[in-house]
């Protein structure tokens, strides 16, 4: 029991500091512990790691780091697209080695192990599709398009030049530090892909995250399914029951049940925790981005917005404080004596901190859900009309 007590302590604190790294930075988990472990290990324990390095092994060994830090987070480089694949690559080796020899079994027919490499392959596929796909670079030659098709709203977007290209730069747009271009509805620049995702291939990105979702889905119930069939075909219950004496219950055949399932079938179970974790952080990923394409919004304009808005109630706040200050300042008299007023009609009179005005979004891209998806579809610089645009 103990064994078993370190396994499921050991798999919440790795499902914690994987959900920590992943998630942290998103909205629903500002203030809370998942934020602050997300610090540490992004920012936190690096600046700690550096420090050390520096005392022990001197200013030459922290520069290298920096370096390749450099390398890694502010060019493109293939470190991830490699990463994703040895993941995806070593993963399936894991899934053949471990449940091939289970097919066909008592819930699941031979099907699947072909099923499985198709759906690999299509993995694969979308993910160089969206790596090598032009997520639409703004040139010289098709900014005035780009700028007739996106206005500016004058508020997170306004008419200026792109100080690194020379170029007009068009609302929605965005020059990628790392990539050294400017991309068109920019969305964000992606590690995995090497490669940023903008107004071209957002669909190729989300066809990504959703076959990934629904491939690593797939792949946990298979994997449960086989692991559910040894035990039938085992009659395990019945042999724990039946010769061991075990109580027929769920508090009195689950440790029993997990200990057997560790003891035979440890690599399936490991996968099946893996798979769905990954489901989870597969479904939350494209979830968010779901929205933001029905609200034709992009992750870089959330920001923005975000910045926007924060700013405007700061300003808001300063208003209705100098009002504040202003009103208590007229109700008192040139001798620093308070004039006298009815107390209700204090009692009743709002406050100038009452009348702060409201922050509101006002979104000018987003034309409902239908519009918003199929701008996502069929990009409109690959539309005929998109061509014939004149920016005036």
């Amino acid at each position: 029991m103990e064994v078993q007590w370190v396994l499921v302590v050991h798999g919440v604190v790795t499902a914690m500091v994987v959900l920590s790294f992943l998630c942290g930075q998103w909205p629903i988990f500002r203030g809370t512990f998942i934020e602050k472990i997300n610090y540490f290990i992004t920012f936190g324990a690096y600046d700690y790691f550096l420090r050390f390095v520096a005392v022990i092994c001197g200013s030459r060994a922290r520069d290298a780091i920096l370096t390749i830090e450099h390398y890694c987070c502010d060019r493109p480089n293939p470190i991830l697209q490699m990463l994703y694949l040895a993941i995806i690559g070593i993963t399936y080796f894991f899934v053949i080695k471990s449940s091939f020899r289970y097919f066909p079994g008592y819930y699941v027919s031979e099907f699947h192990k072909y099923a499985s490499m198709l759906a690999v392959g299509v993995g694969v596929l979308l993910f160089l599709l969206t790596s090598f796909s032009d997520p639409g670079t703004v040139k010289a030659d098709n900014v005035p398009q780009y700028l007739a098709a996106y206005p500016y709203d004058e508020v997170i977007y306004s008419e200026k030049e792109c100080s690194t290209c020379k170029i007009p730069k068009p609302a929605r747009s965005k020059h990628c530090g790392i990539c050294g271009r400017c991309v068109a509805r920019f969305d964000h620049h992606c590690g995995w892909m090497n490669n940023c995702i903008g107004e071209k291939n957002t669909r190729y990105f989300m066809a990504f995250l959703l076959w990934h979702f629904l491939l690593c889905l797939y792949g946990t119930i298979i994997l449960g399914l086989i692991v559910v069939g040894q035990m039938k075909e085992r009659r395990i219950v019945y042999i724990l029951t039946v010769y061991y004496g075990v109580e027929n219950s769920y508090s009195g055949l689950f440790p029993h049940v997990v200990q057997w399932l560790l003891g035979s079938h440890n690599t399936q179970v490991l996968l099946i925790v893996f798979l769905f974790l990954v489901t989870l952080l597969l479904a939350g990923f494209f979830a968010y981005h779901t929205h933001l394409c029905m609200t034709n919004t992009t992750t870089n304009e959330t920001f923005k917005w975000q910045d926007y808005i924060s700013w405007k109630k700061k300003i808001n706040e300063a208003k209705a404080s100098a009002a504040a200050l202003k009103a208590s300042l007229q109700s008192m008299n040139g001798e620093g004596k308070a004039i006298k007023h009815s107390k209700w009609r204090a009692f009743f009179r709002k406050s100038p901190l009452q009348y702060e005005e409201e922050v509101i979004k006002n979104n000018i891209y987003d034309q409902g859900i239908i519009k918003n998806l199929l701008e996502i579809l069929f990009p409109l610089s690959e539309r005929s009309s998109f061509h014939h645009q004149k920016y005036t």
